[in-house]
C-alpha cells in the first residue's frame, strides 16, 4: 500500500496509455521539431545554395536525441531536474542507438524519468542527486542496451522493407493499412516509422496508408463537416474520427478499404518511395510533411525529378483518397451502416 501511495505521490503511472500513446506521440513531436524540420531547412539550403540553412539544418538533425527525449519527460510530467537532465540521456541513447536510436531514446528515457522522478525532491541535496540519478542510469543503460536495442529495431525496419521489396503487391496492403491505422488511432505512426527506421517502398506504402485515412475521412465527412472538416482532418490528422469510430466502427472501413488499394498501386505501379527522415513516412498529408519528406528523399539522392513523378506522389497522397473513399462509403450509407452525422466533428 505504502509503495502504491509513493508511486501515485511520484505521478509514476505503469499503463500502455503513458508509455505508448502519451511519450511515443511526444517521441514524434521531438522529432519533428529536430530531425525533420531540420532536413527540410537543410534540403532548402542545398536547393538554393544557402549555406547557412544548411548548417542550421544539420544542427536541428543532430539535436534529435535531445529534442526526443525531453519531449518524453514532458509527457511523462517530470519535474524540472529531471527534464532537463534527460537532454543527456537522449544525446547518449541516440548516438549508441545507430539507425535504431529513436526507440533506444524511448525506452531508456522512460525508464531513466521514472527513477529520476522516484528520487526528485527526496533529499536535500536534490539539486545533485536527481540529475544524478537520471543521467547515471539512462547514460548506463545507453552503453549497454542502446546498441542492441538499435539492432533490433533496424532488423525489423529491415526486414518489412526486404518483405515489401520481394512482394511489393502484399507487402504493400500489409503496411500501407497498418500505418494507416495506426495513425488514426491515439498513437504515434510517425514515430514507429522513425523506430523502425521506415524508408524505401515501405515508406512510401506507409505514406499512402496514413494519405488514405486522412484525405479519406475529410472528404468522406465533407458533408457533415464543410470546409473546416475538410482542413482539420485533411491536413491536420483523421484521428479526430477517433470518437466517431469507437460510436460506430464501420465509418472506419472505406479508408482502411482504400490504404489497401492505394498501398500496393504506390508500390507496384508507380513504385513510390519515401527517403527522406523516416518520420515522414507515417506523417501522411498533416501539414504535408510526408509529401515534403519524398521530395527531399528525391534531393538527397539526386533523382531526376520527371512529371510522373509528381502526378504519382498527387494521386496518391491526394486523388486517389478523394475518390475512392467516398465512393466505398455510399454503399455503406445506403444500407444504413454509416448514417447521418456519424462522422460529425465538434469543430
Amino acid at each position: 500500500m505504502k509503495f502504491k501511495e509513493f508511486l501515485k505521490r511520484k505521478d509514476i503511472v505503469f499503463s500502455f496509455k503513458r508509455y505508448f500513446i502519451d511519450a511515443l506521440g511526444a517521441m514524434a513531436q521531438g522529432l519533428f521539431a529536430s530531425l525533420l524540420i531540420g532536413t527540410i531547412i537543410k534540403t532548402i539550403g542545398t536547393q538554393f545554395n544557402i549555406p547557412v540553412l544548411e548548417s542550421i539544418g544539420t544542427v536541428a538533425q543532430e539535436a534529435q536525441g535531445v529534442a526526443m527525449a525531453i519531449a518524453i519527460g514532458y509527457a511523462l510530467k517530470c519535474p524540472p531536474f529531471v527534464l532537463f537532465s534527460l537532454a543527456t540521456v537522449g544525446l547518449s541513447a541516440c548516438k549508441l542507438g545507430g539507425a535504431g536510436g529513436p526507440l533506444a531514446v524511448l525506452i531508456i528515457t522512460i525508464i531513466s524519468a521514472e527513477f529520476g522522478k522516484a528520487v526528485s525532491k527526496e533529499t536535500k541535496i536534490d539539486l545533485i542527486v536527481t540529475p544524478f540519478v537520471t543521467i547515471f542510469i539512462g547514460v548506463g543503460l545507453s552503453m549497454l542496451f542502446a546498441g542492441y536495442i538499435g539492432i533490433a529495431a533496424s532488423a525489423v525496419g529491415n526486414t518489412i522493407m526486404w518483405a515489401t521489396e520481394l512482394q511489393p503487391f502484399f507487402m504493400g496492403i500489409l503496411v500501407s493499412v497498418i500505418i494507416g491505422i495506426a495513425l488514426t488511432l491515439p498513437i504515434s505512426s510517425a514515430a514507429i516509422c522513425a523506430a523502425l527506421s521506415l524508408t524505401g517502398l515501405a515508406g512510401g506504402a506507409a505514406l499512402a496508408g496514413c494519405c488514405a485515412q486522412m484525405v479519406g475521412f475529410a472528404v468522406m465527412s465533407y458533408p457533415e463537416n464543410k470546409v473546416g472538416g475538410l482542413f482539420a482532418q485533411g491536413i491536420g490528422t483523421s484521428m479526430l474520427q477517433m470518437g466517431n469510430i469507437v460510436k460506430n466502427p464501420k465509418i472506419w472501413i472505406a479508408p482502411i478499404l482504400t490504404s489497401a488499394i492505394t498501398g500496393p498501386i504506390a508500390t507496384c505501379l508507380f513504385k513510390l518511395e519515401m527517403n527522406g527522415a523516416p518520420i515522414a513516412s507515417g506523417m501522411g498529408t498533416c501539414g504535408l510533411v510526408g509529401q515534403i519528406g519524398v521530395y527531399t528523399g528525391w534531393v538527397s539522392n539526386g533523382v531526376n525529378i520527371t512529371a510522373m513523378n509528381w502526378v504519382s506522389l498527387l494521386l496518391i497522397s491526394f486523388v486517389l483518397p478523394a475518390i475512392i473513399t467516398p465512393l466505398i462509403a455510399l454503399p455503406l450509407r445506403k444500407i444504413g451502416w454509416i448514417k447521418e452525422n456519424d462522422l460529425k466533428l465538434d469543430l
